[in-house]
Parts: structure tokens; sequence; C-alpha cells
């Protein structure tokens, strides 16, 4: 025996137009909406890139980017003439150069360097430290000055760039 309903037949709307016409008003809210979620999230996360690199100090001249290169170029040659006062020339200006770069990209909430820019004043109160205290005999004491150095200079830079990235994904959108 065939089931009662099995005889009735349904209704198929095929092609029909919506029942309701589009709101624009109610889309537009919804865009609104989407791009809000969206840009929270932006602002919300730490890796990655937003929005265009931030221009140099010297506008569009990449001077970090050849101190970079000319920092390589005297670190090789003086680790290819067995030493000499080009290593930590080349040291030197490499290191100038990162830390503008990594700086600039930091402090603009392009891209997040907080660890590398907490190592900087960390390392140089490390070597203060190890060059006018001396080394102790447990070596290990060495580091003991540069890790509150480090975690403060990490929790400060961190804070900083979070706001940074807000002001930075908000202002896009």
């Amino acid at each position: 025996m065939a089931h009662p309903r099995s005889s009735r037949r349904t209704r198929k709307t095929r092609g029909s137009a919506p029942r309701a016409v589009a709101s624009t008003r109610r889309s537009e809210r919804s865009e609104r909406q989407q791009h809000e979620r969206t840009a929270d999230k932006q602002a919300g996360r730490a890796l990655g890139t937003v929005g265009e690199r931030p221009l140099g100090i010297f506008g569009g001249v990449p001077v970090s980017e050849f101190a970079i290169f000319a920092g390589i170029v005297a670190l090789v040659i003086g680790m290819i003439n067995g030493g000499g006062p080009a290593i930590p020339v080349g040291i030197i200006v490499m290191a100038l150069g990162v830390a503008e770069v990594t700086a600039r990209e930091h402090f603009s909430g392009f891209r997040s360097h907080t660890t590398l820019l907490a190592f900087i004043p960390a390392v140089l109160i490390e070597a203060t430290y190890a060059l006018f205290v001396g080394v102790p005999r447990q070596r290990i004491l060495v580091i003991a000055p540069a890790i509150p150095v480090f975690a403060i200079c990490y929790w400060l830079l961190r804070r900083h760039f979070r706001v940074a990235r807000h002001a930075r994904v908000v202002g896009h959108g």
C-alpha cells in the first residue's frame, strides 16, 4: 500500500523571482559589517604584512639596503684578509642598516620585528657588561643583566606594534 502523501504533487517554483526585493541598505550594512570583521581580524594578527612598505627616512633612495650590502661586502673582505678592522666595521654598518629597516617596518605596523628589535639593547647591555665588568666564572651570568632588558623591550615593542598595526588596518579601511 502506498503512502498517502505520495499521491500529492509538490509545487516547485523554478526560475521564479525572489519573494522579496533585495534591500540596498541591508546589503550595504552586511558589507560594512563584513569589512569591520575583516579589519578587526587583520588588526589583531601579528604575522604578515598589511598595506604598502613604509618609505625610508631618505625617501625613495634605499640607503639602508645599500648599508646592509656594504656591510656584507666589508665582512667578506675582512674574512678573506684574515681579520682586521673590516670585520667589525662590516658588522656595525650592516647592523645599522638592518636596525633602520626593521624599526621602520615595525613602528609603522607593516611587519612585526619585536624579537630582533628587543635583542639590540639587550646585546648592547651584555657587551657593555662583559667589557667593563668582565666575564664571571659562571659564563651564564654574562646574560643576567640582558634578560630583564630584553623582556621589558619585548613587552613595550609588542604593545607598540599592536597599536600601530591596528591604526594601519583601520586607516586603510
